[in-house]
C-alpha cells in the first residue's frame, strides 16, 4: 500500500487510541490479582475478570469522553451510544478473557475509531506480551516492543498455503465448537500447522507482524476485530469474511495475499 498523507483528524483519533489502549492494559496488568486463576469459589474468578473488564471499558470510554463528547461507542461490556460527530469507537477492553484469567500472556486491549463506518485509526495494546500495534487509514501499521523504537509492520512473503502457518479460534458454544473442530481437522492435513491463541486481536496483529500467514474464525464481534483487521490491512494483509464480503461475524479472515484466496475458498468448501 502506498501511504497517504495522515488526515489530521485520523491522527489525533489514533493518538487517543493508544493513550487510552495502554491505560487500559496497565489497570489490567497491575490490577489481576496473582491467586486469580486459582481462587477459592468457582464464581470468584469470573466475578473479578468481569469487575476488571467493565473497570478498562469505563476507563477508555471516559477518556475519550473527555477528549470527544461528541463521539458514539460500541462496546465488548456495554457501551453503545450513537454520537452526532460521525465518530465510532469500538472497544474491546480485554481481548482474551480466559488467557488472562489463566496468567497466559496472550491478551490485549484493542480500540478502532470509525468516520462514518470506515475504520481510520487502531490500537492494539498486548501489555503481557510487551508489544504495542498501531494503524493509520493510509498510513501503514507500526508496532513497538523489545526492539528500538516504531517498527513498520509487513505481512509475510508469499507463500503457499501448504507451507503457510494459520491460526484460529473456537466458540465456547458446544455444537459450533464441534462445527470449527470438524473445518479444523479437514484443513491441517493443507497447511504446515495451526494455532489457536486465544485473542482475536492479537492474532491478526501477528499476521501483520509475519508471525501468521493467515488467520480465521466464525463468531467475532465488531469489537473483537475492528482494530486488528485495519492493523493487519495497512501491513498488506488481505481480510474479508465469505465470498465478496468483509470480515463479519460469520466468517472472518486475514492472511497474506498468496494464502488469502485458497484459504478463503477451501473454508468455503468446508462449510464455515
Amino acid at each position: 500500500m502506498t501511504d497517504v498523507t495522515p488526515d489530521p483528524l485520523h491522527a489525533d483519533l489514533l493518538k487517543i487510541a493508544r493513550e487510552a489502549a495502554r491505560r487500559a492494559g496497565e489497570l489490567l496488568r497491575d490490577g489481576r490479582p496473582a491467586d486469580l486463576a486459582v481462587a477459592a469459589t468457582k464464581s470468584s474468578p469470573i466475578d473479578v475478570v468481569t469487575e476488571m473488564d467493565i473497570a478498562a471499558e469505563k476507563l477508555i470510554t471516559g477518556l475519550i469522553a473527555e477528549r470527544r463528547p461528541d463521539d458514539g461507542f460500541l462496546g465488548e461490556e456495554g457501551a453503545a451510544t450513537e454520537g452526532t460527530s460521525g465518530i465510532r469507537w469500538v472497544i474491546d477492553p480485554l481481548d482474551g478473557t480466559v488467557n488472562y484469567l489463566y496468567g497466559l500472556p496472550t491478551w490485549a486491549v484493542s480500540i478502532c475509531a470509525e468516520q462514518d463506518g470506515e475504520r481510520v485509526a487502531g490500537a492494539v495494546v498486548a501489555p503481557m506480551r510487551g508489544e504495542s500495534y498501531h494503524a493509520l487509514l493510509g498510513g501503514g501499521a507500526w508496532a513497538t516492543g523489545a526492539w528500538e523504537g516504531e517498527r513498520r509492520l509487513a505481512c509475510r512473503a508469499a507463500a503457499p498455503l501448504d507451507q503457510a502457518l494459520v491460526s484460529t479460534g473456537f466458540n465456547y458454544v458446544a455444537d459450533v465448537r464441534a462445527e470449527q473442530a470438524e473445518i479444523a481437522r479437514r484443513l491441517i492435513p493443507l497447511v504446515r500447522d495451526i494455532r489457536r491463541g486465544g485473542s482475536a486481536a492479537i492474532d491478526l496483529c501477528d499476521v501483520a507482524a509475519g508471525r501468521l500467514d493467515g488467520y480465521y474464525e466464525r463468531g467475532l464481534h465488531p469489537w473483537d476485530l475492528a482494530a486488528g483487521d485495519l492493523i493487519a490491512r495497512e501491513a498488506g494483509a488481505v481480510t474479508g469474511g465469505r465470498p465478496g464480503e468483509r470480515p463479519t461475524g460469520a466468517l472472518t479472515i486475514a492472511a497474506t495475499p498468496a494464502v488469502f484466496e485458497p484459504l478463503q475458498r477451501l473454508l468455503t468448501d468446508f462449510g464455515a
